[in-house]
């Protein structure tokens, strides 16, 4: 079976092994490689190498290759149509709000994020999470407001250029997030997060650790959590299902539920969430975890003013003892209301 070809050379499997044909002549040498599905991950040392198949089949990912091509997904179709995606591999994962498929774009492996439609997401409550979320034209945020056949497109459009954009932000704030390329018709192209071995890095919740390591990697989430906050996003459904991980440690993954820090009225309960559920997964490892209060002490110094890229936490946090001034704030709340019919009385008095 030609594994491939680029006219000067073939490459042939037969029962797992790999063989060279250049020319019109074949070298009998066979290489026994290792096969995950469809992905070529590795070809065992104890036989040669030659350096012809790395140099030219995957230059920059040596140790990911393929064997064939499954049948093109229709979502994806348009991408091959337009050259930016040459063939599917395989699917990778399937999620409650995408698809997600490992592609070649030329010599580079890439995966492809396929967004399901609104009416197959399962993702619970997610108007919740669109809230705050600013619409530049006018005339789509009516439209999204209405419920309309034009405002649901719109709305399911903006769910899918969120993540895009939270990525870029991310990105940008110095949280570890795979690097995006396009998105085209509800696919998301972007970088596939490999491990040193040049497999595509495990989920958190596939990986065991020690003590010392949960703690250091627990350490790494709460300043992408802090760095998120501070780029006025939350991630909303963090979870040892959506970090991977690498060589180089956690990469946060799954955004396009994203919310509006500043803008959202649920963004605390989900921080505290994200929170919550990070560290008790860690705490699993480091029991040490289960006591602290990341999510109490990162709010108040958000909500202060206070949290920075670069604020050490301390995992602890002190309830104000202190009793609520119930006057003071009674007498802001009257002074807002004399003040909106004062603004009432003007504007009437100027339509008489």
């Amino acid at each position: 079976k030609i594994f491939w070809s680029n006219g000067d050379a073939c490459y042939y499997t037969d029962h797992g092994r790999l063989a060279v044909c250049t020319g019109s002549s074949i070298h009998l040498r066979w290489y026994q490689a290792k096969w995950v599905g469809w992905a070529l991950v590795e070809i065992c040392t104890d036989y040669p190498v030659t350096r012809p198949f790395y140099a030219f089949a995957f230059p920059s990912q040596a140790k990911i290759g393929y064997k064939g091509a499954m049948k093109i997904p229709k979502r994806i179709q348009p991408l091959v149509d337009n050259g930016l995606v040459d063939e599917v591999i395989r699917r990778l994962m399937s999620g409650k709000e995408a698809d997600v498929y490992v592609v070649r774009c030329g010599s580079e492996i890439r995966c492809a994020k396929v967004y399901k439609e609104a009416v197959n997401r399962s993702f619970k409550q997610a108007v919740l999470y669109q809230e705050g979320r600013k619409v530049r034209n006018s005339r789509r945020g009516r439209a999204m407001e209405k419920g309309s056949k034009f405002g649901r497109k719109q709305q399911e459009e903006t769910w899918q250029t969120a993540e895009v954009d939270a990525l870029h932000r991310l990105a940008n704030a110095g949280v570890r997030v795979p690097q995006p390329y396009l998105c085209l018709d509800g696919v998301l192209l972007m970088e596939l997060i490999i491990n040193e071995e040049g497999d595509v890095a495990p989920r958190l919740c596939d990986v065991e650790m020690c003590a010392q390591q949960a703690l250091e990697d627990h350490a790494v989430v709460m300043q992408y959590v802090v760095r998120m906050l501070c780029a006025g996003l939350v991630h909303g459904d963090l979870s040892e299902f959506n970090v991977l991980v690498d060589e180089n440690g956690p990469v946060i993954i799954d955004l396009p539920q994203a919310v509006n820090a500043a803008e959202n009225n649920n963004a605390e309960s989900m921080l505290a969430r994200d929170v919550d559920n990070m560290t008790r997964y860690y705490g699993h490892y480091a029991p040490e975890l289960l006591d602290s209060r990341y999510a109490k002490e990162i709010w108040a110094l958000y909500e202060d003013g206070e949290l920075h890229v670069e604020t050490k936490l301390t995992g602890t946090f002190e309830e104000s003892t202190q009793a609520a001034d119930v006057d003071a704030v009674m007498e802001v709340i009257t002074a807002a209301f004399v003040e909106e019919q004062e603004r009432l009385e003007r504007l009437s008095e100027a339509e008489l």
